[in-house]
């Protein structure tokens, strides 16, 4: 027996997004009782009803437009049901079409209860990852049992407990970091990093008798230890009413009555109808411009199927930098006449039924994936498996709806104009209706050919089907399409070539220890048990001897033999959401360079806000000696215990050593609490070896459970403490010291079938930067 695990709700949020009107009628269905026993602890009679339908239909509106909630649906729901009484009731004589005002960053706090918002345990439950904070939602404050929060989180029964187990215990992590102050003394900084460890009974013998007489002789640290160890209950008394409000008791009683037997479950969705009044827009996009819904006895019946009904409108696009990609001037291989066929539908890739002369197959594919408000690159080859060459080769591509080619023009030695970012032997590409037409001379036979089309997917493109290719050469006629369209999420691709090209990436921290306080110099070289930023006062670190940086440090690159750079990438991180230029020294230089970022991502980790910044810096690559010492400085910064600052290089280079091999940049930007998945989608896998240059920021070294895979289990990364459990262990390619909170690893392995990079965390919570991936292609 088998059962399909149910859509969570972020999976529903997203169908909805993509036209979907049966996801939000499901996601109606789930969370409507809340809704109803929320209103009624404010409104009465028929008000109700009205209540719950308004706050459905702003939310509709919202997430139709790209905003609202991403997983946690719950909690959203009851602040819009709250602020919708709240509004109805004070400025219903001064109505408002301001719907901006119903998409809240923050929870809707009473007057009555004013200042909860700042108490510890809200700030440590507000500081989490949405996901963190919907489990325990559902399972701490409403007591739901996992196999009523299971459809919802779109897991299991028992990954709900595991997911309950790691969130509850990010939350007492969280806690205890806003008690880790600059001004606190040492000892206490060493019991209060240990504390969630002891609560959980995962100190030594010796370790916990230690903590235990410190608490005993410590008020602050026994207070906290208080909090730490009963935090269930501290959602319960603070977490409840800051979001449900004064009346949280009586709306947890309510929805208990109501999802109990005969519950809400078997009554008319009658309010639903009332969704009619949502705007005509969104109307058309569920409903196709018909009746919205339709009342059936016992429940509503939307008219949608897996199909989007209405084409969401596509955003003006973003204005990006003129990449600086550059093809690899050499040969393509030669391959053998009988390929094994990739796995995929049969409209993935073609061949032609011709028994002599050429035979052409095709395959199109993203680069890693197609992310909403992203750019990214699509790849196509064709190969010539026949015994001749082919006619002149035309490629017609059609994009999903949303989804923009971006002609460029390739700058530096061998490059061709064209529309492409990264082609190999002469393809010319020009944008064509809703894609590209791209074209090149005839292919000889046995031989291969690739292009890369730079797109730009829109904050509201579908997920729809993949873009599709028909290539024409003389008589010939293909067709293929791709298995991924776009996504909500993922790792889209920043740079992509061909040929004989390899990986490469160092970097290192900003931030370090003091100097003068105990351990720091064995911290520093790796030793001794306090080698995470959670366990220190950060400060800047200032490595260099030029009069004018406050902050510095160095790394060491070293490029292959006879290579140069084909593209560089500059990225910095750091705590804080104010991101700003960087400065930058490579090697044979004695002054900075100031770098400024063209693209800048701000992201929610346990700590509270954190940046990343980005900077193509190929021109500046490949005119200086790329080889040896590069220096970075002067980033925007805070400082503090566990803080993070600290920045990467990676780079694509030529490798005369090397086969001939595809190479990759994937953006990430993402925040990883348990697990990511990154397809590595337009690969050519086929058991090739492969090499990851993988950048992360705020890993700890002395928390466990990191691990990289590609599909073959855990990797061992080359430096660090070369752990395969503890990956994100504070080291970076080309430093010297920990690099506290930064980490550039490199992993190798075997490419399988599905080829995907899964970053794994069990304590930690990290932020995935940019992976590098080269693999050698298939002969």
């Amino acid at each position: 027996m088998s059962a399909e695990t149910p859509q969570s709700d972020a999976d529903l949020l997203h169908a909805v997004q993509a036209g979907n009107a049966a996801a939000y009628g499901e996601l109606y269905e789930r969370h409507v009782a809340a809704a109803r026993a929320m209103a009624r602890q404010l409104v009465s009679g028929v008000e109700v009803e009205d209540v719950v339908a308004e706050s459905f239909t702003k939310i509709l509106d919202l997430v139709c437009r790209g905003g609202g909630p991403e997983s946690a649906f719950r909690t959203y729901l009851l602040t819009i049901v709250r602020r919708t009484v709240h509004d109805r009731s004070s400025i219903a004589a001064h109505p408002t079409g301001e719907i901006e005002r119903y998409d809240p960053t923050a929870p809707f706090v009473d007057p009555a209860l004013a200042g909860l918002e700042h108490s510890p345990i809200a700030r440590a439950y507000l500081s989490l990852p949405e996901r963190w904070r919907a489990v325990l939602w559902h399972a701490e404050v409403e007591r739901a049992r996992p196999a009523q929060a299971a459809p919802m989180l779109g897991l299991s029964a028992n990954g709900v407990a595991a997911l309950t187990y790691r969130a509850r215990e990010g939350l007492r992590q969280a806690y205890v970091r806003l008690y880790l102050r600059p001004d606190t003394p040492p000892e206490c900084r060493t019991v209060l990093g240990r504390m969630s460890h002891y609560v959980r009974g995962g100190l030594a013998r010796r370790e916990a008798k230690a903590l235990d007489e410190h608490v005993d002789a410590c008020e602050e640290c026994h207070g906290v230890l208080l909090e730490v160890t009963d935090v269930d209950r501290g959602l319960r008394v603070i977490v409840g009413p800051l979001i449900a409000g004064p009346l949280f008791s009586g709306y947890v009683a309510a929805l208990a009555r109501a999802v109990g037997p005969g519950g809400a479950a078997g009554r008319p969705l009658r309010a639903l109808r009332r969704l009619r009044w949502a705007p005509r827009r969104w109307q058309a996009v569920l409903a196709g411009g018909t009746v919205l819904a339709v009342a059936v006895a016992g429940g509503v019946q939307w008219w949608s199927d897996a199909e989007p009904v209405a084409e969401p409108s596509v955003g003006p696009p973003i204005a990006l930098p003129a990449p600086s990609a550059v093809p690899v001037p050499v040969p393509l291989p030669v391959e053998e006449p009988s390929p094994v066929p990739a796995p995929g539908g049969k409209d993935r890739q073609a061949t032609s039924a011709r028994p002599v002369g050429a035979r052409l197959r095709v395959t199109i594919d993203p680069l890693g994936s197609l992310v909403r408000a992203r750019p990214g690159i699509v790849a196509i080859r064709v190969r010539n498996h026949g015994e001749a060459a082919s006619a002149k080769v035309a490629a017609h591509v059609d994009l999903p709806p949303g989804v923009t080619f971006v002609p460029s023009v390739l700058r530096g030695p061998g490059a061709a104009v064209s529309g492409a970012v990264g082609t190999v032997d002469g393809w010319q590409c020009r944008p064509s209706g809703r894609g590209a037409r791209c074209a090149r001379e005839p292919l000889a036979a046995g031989r291969a050919t690739a292009v890369y089309l730079r797109v730009l997917v829109s904050g509201a493109a579908p997920q729809a089907a993949g873009p599709v290719v028909r290539v024409t050469a003389g008589p010939l006629r293909l067709r293929a399409r791709a298995e991924q369209g776009v996504r909500a999420t993922g790792a889209p691709a920043r740079f992509a070539t061909e040929g004989s090209v390899a990986v490469r990436a160092i970097g290192n921290t900003l931030l370090s220890c003091p100097d003068e306080q105990a351990g720091c110099r064995e911290a520093r070289r790796r030793e001794g048990e306090q080698r995470d930023n959670d366990l220190w006062p950060m400060l800047a670190l200032d490595r260099d001897d030029h009069p004018f940086t406050e902050s510095s440090s160095s790394a060491v690159l070293s490029v292959p033999k006879g290579g140069e750079v084909v593209w560089a990438g500059l990225y910095w991180s750091a705590t804080g959401a104010e991101a700003g230029p960087i400065r930058v020294r490579p090697p044979g230089l004695r002054t900075y360079l100031t770098v400024r970022p063209s693209e800048v991502k701000v992201r929610e980790l346990p700590v509270g806000p954190v940046y990343q910044a980005f900077a193509d810096v190929s021109e500046l690559a490949r005119g200086v000696r790329a080889d040896g010492t590069w220096w970075a400085a002067d980033v925007p910064m805070v400082e503090g215990v566990a803080r993070h600052a600290g920045w990467s290089l990676v780079l694509v280079v030529t490798d005369p050593a090397e086969p001939y091999s595809q190479a990759v940049v994937l953006d990430g930007g993402t925040v990883v609490g348990r697990r990511a998945y990154v397809p590595l989608g337009g690969l050519r896998p086929a058991a090739s070896p492969a090499r990851v240059e993988l950048v992360t920021w705020e890993g700890d070294a002395d928390l466990g459970g990191d691990k990289v895979s590609l599909g073959s289990g855990p990797l061992t990364p080359s430096g660090g403490d070369r752990e395969a459990s503890n990956v994100f262990d504070g080291s970076a390619r080309g430093a010297r010291e920990l690099s506290f909170g930064v980490d550039v690893d490199t992993v190798s392995a075997e490419l399988g079938v599905d080829p995907g990079l899964t970053i794994a965390t069990n304590k930690d919570v990290v932020l995935f930067g940019a992976a590098a991936v080269s693999v050698r292609a298939r002969q």
